[in-house]
């Protein structure tokens, strides 16, 4: 059901006893990561950044939870659950810190894609597909990664209120998910790992293990494509927080796969007709910018069902807040 802004985020509201399902959430990412940190910091490096970063994480789920206290308004309650899923983005970035502590993954990876295909798809897609349009298309659909939750998120706060904050925490749980494998999985993806052993040595079908090698080098291939188009240089803009980490499963096309599972949930054709196009054209790039292996996105479609349902489940009911009479 739709409703005026202004007087929702005004209206007051009964304060809810406790952290919200996604602070708890977020207060578990913080805890557990946070031991591996003081279990393995002689190992990484910037161990002091990323323990204030969860400092602060933690800080604002206490202010969000004091203000909420403390004035009673539907804002707040709002507010509390933004901020969180904000925090996405500093959390990705470290993972590369403690991923790092473990040999690179990618010479398995890169040899089961090249026994299952009998090719690296990741060299032939983006050698193939070089004219500007599909070029664009598919840098247009990768940077659309983000604004897609964006969209979904919006249009759950306005049209369907009383699932957003379920929505927006089983969207940040299934973030977590992928993210926990990610730490203790280190592949890098084809634009870091055929850049370190060499495009030629990666199309012979010659894998060599690189060990520790991503800890001193974290150089990419340059993207392929058409160089002038406006979405290959809002790439290159963004390309400079990318990590030689978190390539397995794809969690580009598992999270961007969920987003479609509830958008499907809302049977709204309008945002179906927005978000699908976007989907197909994200997971088509993330092995044209050879971001990821094409077993990175298979396996990202096969799990992003199973982390719904999981999540689905776990996730009790919302509990937003009711206007007081």
């Amino acid at each position: 059901m739709s409703f005026p802004l202004k007087d929702f985020l005004f209206a007051p509201a009964q304060p809810l006893k406790g952290l919200l399902p996604i602070e708890w959430l977020t207060v578990g990412y913080v805890a557990f990561t946070s031991v591996l940190m003081l279990v393995f910091g002689s190992r990484m490096s910037n161990i002091t950044d990323m323990l204030i970063l969860r400092a602060a994480a933690l800080c604002v789920v206490c202010l969000g939870w004091y203000l909420n206290k403390k004035f009673a308004l539907q804002g707040i309650y709002m507010l509390r659950i933004a901020c969180l899923v904000g925090l996405l983005a500093f959390w990705y970035p470290d993972l590369y810190e403690v991923s790092r502590i473990f040999p690179n993954a990618d010479h398995v990876f890169a040899s089961l894609e090249q026994s299952t295909f009998g090719c690296q798809p990741a060299l032939l897609f983006s050698q193939s597909c070089t004219s500007r349009f599909l070029s664009e298309c598919f840098y247009m659909g990768y940077l659309f990664y983000f604004p897609m939750i964006a969209i979904l998120l919006v249009y759950y706060f306005f049209t369907r209120h009383s699932d957003f904050e379920r929505t927006a925490t089983i969207l940040l749980g299934a973030f977590f998910t992928y993210y926990l494998i990610f730490l203790f999985l280190p592949v890098a993806g084809p634009q870091y790992y055929f850049n370190a052993i060499g495009p030629d040595t990666a199309a012979a079908g010659t894998f060599p293990a690189v060990g520790m090698w991503f800890d001193a080098d974290t150089t990419m291939m340059d993207p392929p494509g058409w160089k002038d188009g406006l979405f290959y240089n809002l790439l290159e803009v963004i390309r400079h927080s990318e990590r030689p980490v978190a390539s397995f499963p794809s969690s580009h096309v598992g999270i961007s796969t969920i987003v479609i599972l509830f958008a499907f949930q809302t049977r709204s054709k309008g945002l179906l007709s927005v978000l699908l196009p976007l989907w197909v054209l994200l997971c088509f790039a993330t092995v044209f910018i050879r971001a990821h292996y094409l077993i990175d996105v298979i396996a990202g479609l096969a799990t992003a069902p199973l982390v719904f349902l999981l999540l689905n489940k776990i996730i009790p009911a919302s509990s937003t807040l009711k206007e007081q009479s």
